[in-house]
């Protein structure tokens, strides 16, 4: 009783009500909020902090911002929300000014990748069969799935191409930029909130032991300073009835491809998949190929079963 107290009290606010059904809609920063409010950081501050306390708003750091979005076990504010007018004038006009923050925000991201030359469509850039590799990884995954998480999620692709089969879908990325990108996408599309992203080092995911029904990798791997880590952590997070998919190239010689891409492997073999994911406890089925002017590899692995014995 105390915490749903707790809840009632937090929400009961004007200006938190509003953070609210903002931060419900996907993931916000506090510049944006401050903007999309007309109030000062330090009294918007106040007001993310008591949200936060009563487990209404889930905090988020990125870099040298913070975004804030509707925590898991909010259904007492999902209640509340659920009950506002669509057509409230004033609620209408934070969705609006905070919708073009968001859009200006993935456009400077967009600026910033065109300035920097830089390709982030990497199976465009490579020339691979993009429609195939999107087939064999859906495929690849169960046709209902709880929670998925894509590690590595760049501009947000797979968490579209999934979305209708998750309860919720979270990607993960490193990238500041690649994250406003992926975050426009899933606003623009209507995916937000059931899908979204949020900065996290593939090495330390900020998630509980088995906490996601299926875990993505794709083109990730071959960037990975030490992928058997990447892997152990991924299991990690995976419930033992999951499912653990790595989308990558297959070992290739092309040492040109690998400098001008800065790429840290050629590629892998199935040996050393099996052996990563081996020492990561879990066991992997027979691969999937996919030809191509590389061909790329689909791992699918789950949970090994230990033998008992007699």
């Amino acid at each position: 009783m105390e915490e749903t107290l707790a809840q009632l009290r937090a929400a009961a606010e004007p200006t938190r009500l509003r953070l609210l059904a903002l931060c419900a809609r996907g993931a916000l920063c506090v510049t944006d909020l401050c903007a999309a409010l007309g109030q000062s950081q330090p009294r918007l501050s106040r007001h993310l902090k008591l949200l936060v306390e009563a487990g209404l708003l889930e905090r988020m750091p990125e870099g040298s911002n913070v975004y804030f979005s509707l925590a898991a076990r909010a259904d007492l504010a999902r209640a509340i929300l659920a009950r506002l007018p669509e057509d409230d004038p004033l609620l209408a006009a934070d969705r609006r000014l905070a919708a073009r923050l968001s859009a200006e925000r993935v456009r400077a991201a967009s600026e910033a990748f065109r300035n920097a030359g830089s390709d982030w469509d990497e199976m465009r850039a490579l020339g691979l069969p993009a429609a195939e590799i999107e087939a064999a990884l859906l495929a690849g995954l169960p046709d209902r799935i709880g929670r998925l998480l894509d590690i590595g999620a760049g501009t947000g692709q797979l968490l579209e191409l999934v979305a209708e089969r998750c309860d919720s879908a979270l990607g993960v990325d490193a990238s500041r930029d690649m994250l406003a990108l992926a975050r426009g996408r899933l606003a623009e599309r209507g995916l937000a909130p059931r899908c979204a992203v949020r900065q996290a080092d593939m090495y330390r995911l900020p998630f509980p032991d088995e906490g996601f029904d299926a875990v993505t990798l794709q083109m990730v791997l071959h960037y990975a300073e030490d992928p058997a880590a990447a892997l152990a952590e991924a299991a990690r997070v995976l419930s033992p009835e999951g499912v653990l998919l790595v989308v990558d190239l297959a070992a290739h010689g092309r040492a040109d491809l690998m400098e001008r891409h800065a790429h840290r492997w050629p590629g892998f073999d199935d040996a050393q998949l099996a052996g990563w994911l081996g020492e990561a406890g879990c066991a992997l089925s027979p691969p999937v190929e996919i030809p191509g002017p590389l061909n790329v590899r689909l791992w699918s692995a789950h949970r090994a079963t230990a033998v008992q014995p007699a």
